[in-house]
């Protein structure tokens, strides 16, 4: 598991390693993995062209001591400093050193000097950075958008913030960011995100909590989760999901959703709604029954609200039932917050940006550039488990867990009909026994993966994403 803590967390923990250091010691550390980094992205330093873009923090400084460290290998290494009188005295020193040079911010020259570069190292800005980037570094990251440059960031992107992942301004895009210590929430949550080009994390030495400010499962985390049938299971034992989605208008909603569950390792699924029909004929082994969720039969849990239409009778009598219910699409409009704050069983929400925007009273642009304020909000305001879909899928819970960032979205997920196969997934995994934030991940987790497989670089259809959950099973428990 990926986990990351905030910068005061991180702060924190620097502050007491460095008590028990030599002084600098820390700094050394992290300029040695970041030059380690960067000369793996060169291939072969001697000779190669590396810019230094220093600003007035601690990360400046890391990049100036592995400026030294790569001009020392022969590498032609020249410091553009955005704050001359503020730039860190050692890491300067050391590289002039080294045989460094220093070149002026201003003018045409520091723009000149990026555009030859092979390598732009980015300090300008590190963790405890707030806003865009400042008006005198624009010119800069102009020039570096232009450049051929790999760029390598230190520590996260400049311009972004390390502990929510919005980008309120200008940024400079790496393809490359090299972290300290431990994961930033900002190097996991788009939109800073897509602005960190792949991660690495250098290990320092920090001492941190076991709370986490963000986790991001891995294959080993999720196949703990994922239940399997024992000797004696049987379709009650593996779990019995009931299924009310789909309309006059929507009946494919009720078959993908009743797709997932069955992919997802249902025992059986009980359907309710005008769509079945088309699911008795797309999957024959699904309970289909006309008399409403009351009347439907035992089940372990219920998915309600993918293409529902404006049904609200049957999203209440859903949210009374004492099972854990996943509330998805028409469904999320239609419950009201009240009756989801008093239920007692488990419910998850699982909006994507433009529903949960409509929830909050808020532009989908707000919650799409402020996820992580976003869920919590949700969280709050609702008192359930909220998956909040998008290109950084988080799941939150009550209660100050660490929110949970899914790590195998991909952009061919975003299809009609894919989130209703999420849901019958992620009711399949409540319907099992699993808790509301396991389930919502571990589906967030193995959906993902399953639009991946489906795809494989080519466009998919839901249907596609569903029939490749169980190759994304069969993955994770194998790996």
């Amino acid at each position: 598991m990926r986990t990351a803590y905030s910068v005061e967390t991180v702060r924190a923990a620097e502050r007491e390693l460095m008590a028990r250091l030599p002084e600098g010691a820390l700094m050394q550390r992290a300029a040695a993995g970041l030059a380690a980094a960067c000369a793996d992205v060169l291939g072969r330093v001697y000779g190669s062209r590396v810019v230094l873009l220093v600003g007035s923090g601690d990360n400046g400084g890391d990049a100036l001591y592995a400026g030294a460290r790569l001009a020392r290998r022969g590498a032609g290494v020249s410091a553009v400093l955005l704050a001359p009188e503020r730039a860190h005295g050692g890491g300067l020193a050391a590289l002039r050193r080294a045989g460094g040079r220093v070149v002026g911010a201003d003018g045409g020259g520091a723009e000149a000097v990026v555009g030859r570069a092979d390598l732009v190292v980015d300090g300008i800005v590190g963790i405890g950075g707030t806003g865009g980037l400042r008006p005198d570094a624009v010119p800069l990251a102009d020039a570096v958008e232009r450049s051929r440059a790999v760029v390598v960031a230190v520590d996260l992107p400049s311009g972004v913030d390390a502990d929510t992942g919005e980008v309120r301004g200008r940024a400079l895009r790496a393809d490359l960011t090299v972290t300290f210590g431990t994961h930033k929430p900002g190097l996991l949550v788009d939109p800073a995100r897509e602005y960190a080009g792949s991660v690495r994390l250098v290990d320092i030495g920090l001492e941190l909590p076991a709370s986490a400010e963000l986790e991001a499962l891995q294959h080993a985390d999720v196949a703990r989760m994922l239940p399997v049938p024992a000797a004696e299971s049987d379709k009650y034992r593996r779990g019995v999901v009931g299924i009310a989605a789909g309309s006059a208008r929507y009946p494919g909603a009720a078959v993908l959703a009743v797709a997932g569950a069955l992919r997802g390792g249902a025992g059986a699924v009980r359907y309710v709604g005008p769509a079945g029909q088309a699911v008795i004929a797309r999957f024959p082994e699904t309970l289909v029954s006309d008399g409403g969720p009351k009347h439907a039969g035992r089940v372990q849990s219920w998915v309600v609200g993918p293409g529902a239409g404006d049904d609200a009778a049957t999203v209440a009598e859903v949210l009374a039932a004492e099972v854990p219910v996943l509330i998805d699409a028409d469904g999320l409009r239609l419950a009201e917050a009240s009756a989801v704050r008093a239920r007692r069983a488990p419910t998850v929400m699982t909006p994507h940006a433009g529903e949960a925007a409509a929830l909050l009273g808020v532009e989908r642009e707000e919650v799409e550039g402020g996820r992580l304020a976003a869920v919590r909000e949700l969280v709050g305001r609702y008192g359930a488990t909220v998956l909040l879909k998008g290109s950084t899928t988080l799941i939150a819970s009550a209660g100050g867990a660490a929110v949970r960032v899914n790590p195998t979205g991909t952009s061919w997920l975003a299809t009609a009909g894919s989130g209703d196969v999420l849901s019958g997934l992620a009711g399949s995994l409540l319907a099992a026994g699993l808790p509301a934030v396991d389930a919502a991940s571990a589906a967030a987790y193995l959906h993902g993966l399953a639009g991946r497989f489906a795809a494989d670089g080519a466009p998919v259809g839901a249907h596609d994403v569903a029939e490749g959950i169980a190759g994304a099973w069969r993955s994770v428990v194998r790996a």
